[in-house]
């Protein structure tokens, strides 16, 4: 069961060589999802040899163009993979506008369903083995994060304890295992909390950015194994970081600290730091959440069940 996560760019603004405009996507079980969509975005795809035919659905934080502008190729590309399966975009509201207008005017081909679906605050995607939640950012244009939850799984099974029980081996195991209680011929109710272990939590993924610091990010966060944040900003450009409603490394690694997350990416950097300044931002994350790095373009992160 793979749950991996692909940093596809990590700049804000405007695309610089090496470095293109902030976007993720996440692998799982073959299925793809992805985080914003700024010009070029097909290009690290590409790099990165992943088939965006497979692409279920699109998340968009916010209408700046540096995460809305790959959308039109994305869209036109996919028409010349035999789509068949729909695509659900989802994002604030001037979204279905844009993409229902950007059609007209391109006159797109399009050979499959788009589904554009406005985003409010709470779980907008949702299947039984996972959902992705929305929340309110605070930018110049409404905005939002997002976090990708796998469902708790059950416990691992001990056959010894089910043997004990007078558990036949058969069906009845394979029913105590999917979490339903089961009835014996001898009136005996055995529970699956009779013969599993705890509880085991899944995988998790946050995407963060274009937002002044809020300390209700963290809550939204909490505890997931990769949170990429922006931090547009070092701290001596704290000012200007709130007069753009950006935020600095140190009040992104805040929320990461507050959050109790696993792992923060710095993402979203302002075009002017050269990848050699870079490590001012990271190394002033790191006096307050020493497990920060810096992402980088096309990395990859897999990340594994816990148990």
């Amino acid at each position: 069961m793979n749950f991996e996560v692909f940093v596809l760019g990590t700049s804000g603004m405007m695309p610089l060589p090496g470095r293109f405009l902030t976007s993720a996507m996440v692998r799982r079980e073959g299925e793809l999802f992805l985080f914003d969509c700024g010009e070029g975005t097909q290009i690290s795809l590409k790099m990165l040899n992943i088939k965006w035919k497979k692409i279920s659905a699109i998340f968009i934080s916010h209408m700046h163009a540096d995460h809305v502008t790959g959308l039109p190729g994305m869209l036109m590309l996919s028409s010349q993979v035999d789509r068949e399966d729909p695509l659900i975009i989802y994002g604030p509201a001037r979204l279905k506008e844009y993409v229902h207008q950007m059609r007209k005017l391109l006159d797109m081909y399009i050979n499959y369903e788009i589904i554009v679906k406005t985003v409010s605050p709470g779980i907008i995607h949702e299947t039984e083995d996972f959902s992705v939640e929305a929340f309110k950012l605070d930018h110049t244009k409404p905005c939002y994060g997002y976090t990708m939850r796998e469902k708790s799984r059950p416990g691992i099974f001990h056959p010894e304890k089910a043997i004990e029980l007078g558990l036949p081996r058969g069906p009845l195991w394979s029913r105590l295992q999917q979490g339903e209680s089961v009835q014996l011929d001898d009136g005996r109710t055995i529970h699956p909390s009779d013969i599993l272990g705890p509880t085991r939590s899944g995988r998790s993924f946050s995407y963060v950015t274009d937002t002044l610091y809020l300390d209700s990010i963290a809550r939204h966060v909490k505890q997931v194994d990769l949170l990429l944040c922006e931090g547009m900003f070092d701290q001596t450009l704290v000012e200007s970081a709130r007069d753009k409603k950006h935020m600095t490394a140190k009040q992104a690694a805040t929320i990461a600290r507050d959050a109790q997350v696993n792992s923060m990416g710095l993402i979203h950097y302002s075009p002017r730091y050269t990848d050699r300044d870079l490590k001012i931002l990271r190394n002033e994350a790191r006096e307050i959440f020493p497990a920060t790095f810096l992402a980088r373009d096309r990395m990859v992160f897999d990340i594994p069940l816990k148990d």
